[in-house]
């Protein structure tokens, strides 16, 4: 680890007016000071945010909620309000990391929150994310747990967040204050695609602190389902996981929400599969042509194509489930 300097802001004004290119906000750390450790980031100063005040857990006057950016990932899960209203946030965050890093890790660093790929923790191999231009090992590598959707040449590499592909699902907002001032972005806009630029993972402009997570009014307390499929049952990344959220009238589908993990370099979704489902009885053959129309564009690599079979299974699975009800849920630990 190179050393830096630290500081511990007062208020989110003076945290993003201390913040450049050379700095590196720090909450939870859970992320950051195992990248720092493996001298893969070597910020010259830290900025502690934890002192300010980006706590709680608070209903909008529009019916939904927002979620202060220093909430740990094991309060927002076991919050009552999440619990009851976004029972799909719950199960997603629980399905993730262990407890006592739940108990740690912040919900705006989990939205952070870099790649697992196997080249970018090793600084000895060119990895474009780490060093741009430097080339893309997992390429021709060990691409196992890579990237099968919205991949480039520059970059093969996964989000790793459980929590991020239910708040994908649930068309959350991300409230963010820079030097500009504040600005909202919506979930689906917050993460970016690597293209020729996969170092940039987010939309996030320099000194931009993430505040607040905002969920709109609840619309799926009761079908629902995250499933994770991965190689061992706890503390383990996703190979595939599945976010989905179903709305009735009666026997037919109001609205769908479905969203991938472990496929693509942000949480995955497709409007158009979504309005697929809407208006539709549910049924295998439905949720398979679905599951079949999302992976449509998936280019696997040398080693991981058992993810494209994976995902559709996984994707009719938890649409079967959701349809079945609340009943069904996954292990909370």
């Amino acid at each position: 680890m190179m050393p830096f300097n630290y500081c511990k802001p007062a208020s989110v004004r003076e945290a993003v007016s201390l913040a450049d290119t050379r700095s590196h906000f720090i909450a939870g750390g859970t992320n950051l000071v195992d990248l720092m450790k493996e001298n893969v980031v070597r910020p010259e100063r830290l900025i502690d945010i934890t002192g300010l005040e980006l706590n709680g857990i608070h209903p909008t006057s529009n019916g939904g909620v927002l979620i202060g950016a220093l909430v740990s990932n094991a309060e927002l899960a076991w919050h009552p309000m999440i619990e009851q209203h976004y029972p799909l946030l719950s199960d997603a965050i629980l399905a993730g990391a262990s407890p006592q890093l739940r108990n740690m890790a912040s919900t705006g660093g989990n939205l952070l929150q870099r790649t697992r790929c196997y080249y970018f923790y090793d600084t000895g191999t060119p990895c474009n994310k780490r060093e741009p231009g430097s080339g893309c090992s997992a390429r021709k590598g060990s691409n196992r747990i890579h990237a099968i959707l919205g991949a480039s040449d520059a970059c093969v590499a996964t989000h790793p967040s459980d929590m991020c592909v239910a708040l994908a699902a649930l068309e959350a907002v991300v409230h963010v204050a820079g030097q500009s001032g504040k600005r909202e972005i919506p979930f689906a806009d917050f993460h970016r695609l690597p293209g020729g630029t996969p170092e940039r993972d987010n939309q996030l402009a320099v000194a931009e602190l993430v505040t607040g997570i905002e969920l709109p009014p609840p619309m799926f307390e009761h079908h629902f389902r995250y499933l994770k499929i991965r190689d061992r049952a706890s503390y383990a990344f996703a190979l595939v996981s599945v976010a989905a959220a179903l709305n009735f009238d009666g026997e037919v589908i109001r609205q769908a929400r479905l969203a991938l993990g472990g496929v693509a370099h942000k949480p995955w979704r497709d409007p158009v599969v979504e309005c697929m489902l809407a208006g539709q009885v549910p049924s295998e053959a439905l949720f398979t042509r679905a599951a079949q129309t999302l992976l449509q564009g998936a280019q696997p690599l040398s080693h991981n194509g058992f993810k494209v079979t994976l995902a559709q299974r996984a994707i009719v699975r938890a649409l079967d489930d959701a349809a079945r009800g609340a009943a069904v849920r996954g292990a909370r630990p």
